[in-house]
């Protein structure tokens, strides 16, 4: 069949897994459109040309879907939908020269940190003083910002440092520079990302220098909320509260992912950490910011995981009562040292330990929600859905955690910030009427 030819190119890019994913997503638009190349994020109206797919290979349910993405697309190039297929990510990065042999109709594929690559296959020039400067595709009032690259932690069950690669800290400056910019352009909230937030400046200061950058960051003007996600809790350096503490434009939220709590599982991910040590950085954390939301994320059915550990695990949370947790099962990956453990427990018992898991935490996140009902906050409005507001407060990311539906018939600038009462609490969510 004949190839679909426009006159000029138009690219669509697909991003799959994670915010850092997203992030590069958003160089790469930025860099196209600077060169004058059309580009859009995720089109579903099919008038483009050519599709980047970013891919994932964090999980096995993320490989699935990358290689779906990718086999879909290929369908549409064979159509005569589609001029040319191109992939890149963190699935790329790691089975490059597998799928090239599985999938030859993909034109060119590049790892995670072959941006100039990609734009040289696009006829495109990498422009080196586009410091900073993205294509949002996230709605304008909030953006991620990546502060390092890689990964330096050895968890016996992470596969991200083969894609990834070892720490790589950005400058300070680079950083103040692209948050001023994104602020420029409307952004009222920043979330910082990085595979492990805490070493942040060990290879370029040779200290631990996270507490400085916030410190930097709180002062740009017009930045609403600051909001810290992947923080490592080995080592973890205190002084960063003391900031949080300082600051009202740093949100009262930490994303602290444990990952267990009985010390053989902590010892066989090779956490470095131990559960008495775990248990008092949450109280410290805690005494030193009074009121702070901790989001945590947990794996159930590692190898060797007992019922008695999951047991223990459904005691920490009623012990800890965080106030946000995720779950995930157990992915058995290659080239990282668990995959040398035997992996005895089916899909089907993982998801059962999750689930019993996550019914623990539903009671708490019930409890802790019914508490906030009469008090007032200041939320962020993100969307407009079935015709009622979605807001967050401050201890809330988005996609992941509560959201407050705001009931008004007043009409609500999506981005703006309004102060609410809430009146519902339920598992997950709350309702709410404008002060």
């Amino acid at each position: 069949m004949k190839s679909k030819t426009l006159k000029q190119n138009k690219v669509n890019i697909i991003t799959l897994g994670c915010s850092k994913n997203l992030v590069d997503s958003e160089v790469l638009s930025g860099q196209l459109k600077a060169n004058e190349i059309a580009v859009v994020h995720e089109n579903e109206r099919l008038d483009h040309n050519i599709v980047v797919v970013n891919t994932c290979g964090f999980i096995d349910k993320a490989k699935e879907e990358s290689v779906n993405t990718i086999l879909e697309q290929v369908a549409l190039k064979e159509e005569g939908k589609l001029d040319k297929v191109l992939v890149t990510g963190c699935l790329s990065e790691r089975y490059r020269q597998d799928l090239a042999k599985e999938i030859p109709e993909v034109d060119a594929w590049f790892g995670t940190l072959e941006l100039p690559f990609i734009l040289k296959e696009l006829e495109a020039d990498f422009k080196k003083e586009l410091l900073g400067e993205r294509l949002l595709s996230t709605p304008k009032h909030y953006a991620y910002l990546k502060i390092s690259e890689g990964c330096n932690r050895t968890c016996s069950f992470c596969a991200i440092p083969l894609m990834r690669g070892g720490h790589v800290s950005k400058p300070v400056e680079e950083i103040l520079t692209e948050a001023r910019h994104l602020v420029k352009n409307g952004v009222k909230e920043i979330m910082l990302i990085a595979q492990e937030l805490t070493y942040y400046g060990l290879d370029l200061y040779k200290k631990r220098a996270l507490a400085d950058l916030l410190e930097q960051l709180a002062q740009v003007e017009g930045l609403e909320w600051i909001r810290l996600h992947y923080a490592y809790p080995t080592k973890f350096p205190m002084d960063v509260l003391e900031v949080i503490r300082k600051y009202d434009n740093i949100c009262n939220y930490l994303d602290i992912p444990l990952q267990h709590c009985s010390d053989n599982m902590l010892k066989a991910m090779k956490r470095q950490i131990t559960k008495k040590e775990m248990v008092e950085l949450i109280q410290d954390i805690r005494a030193a910011v009074p009121g702070i939301a901790i989001r945590t994320t947990m794996i159930t059915g590692f190898p060797g995981e007992t019922l008695d550990d999951v047991e223990e695990m459904k005691a920490f949370l009623e012990e800890m009562q965080f106030e946000r947790v995720g779950i995930f099962t157990y992915s058995h990956e290659e080239n990282t040292t668990a995959y040398e453990l035997e992996d005895t427990l089916s899909s089907e018992e993982k998801e059962r330990r999750a689930q019993d898991i996550m019914e623990v935490q539903q009671e708490i996140s019930y409890t802790k929600n019914q508490e906030y009902v009469g008090k007032e906050f200041r939320v962020l409005i993100d969307k407009i859905e079935a015709g009622r507001y979605i807001a967050r407060t401050e201890f809330d990311s988005v996609e992941v955690d509560n959201e407050v539906i705001i009931n008004t018939e007043e009409d609500l600038p999506v981005g703006d910030f309004v102060t609410v009462r809430i009146t519902k609490a339920y598992d997950y969510d709350l309702e709410a009427e404008l002060v």
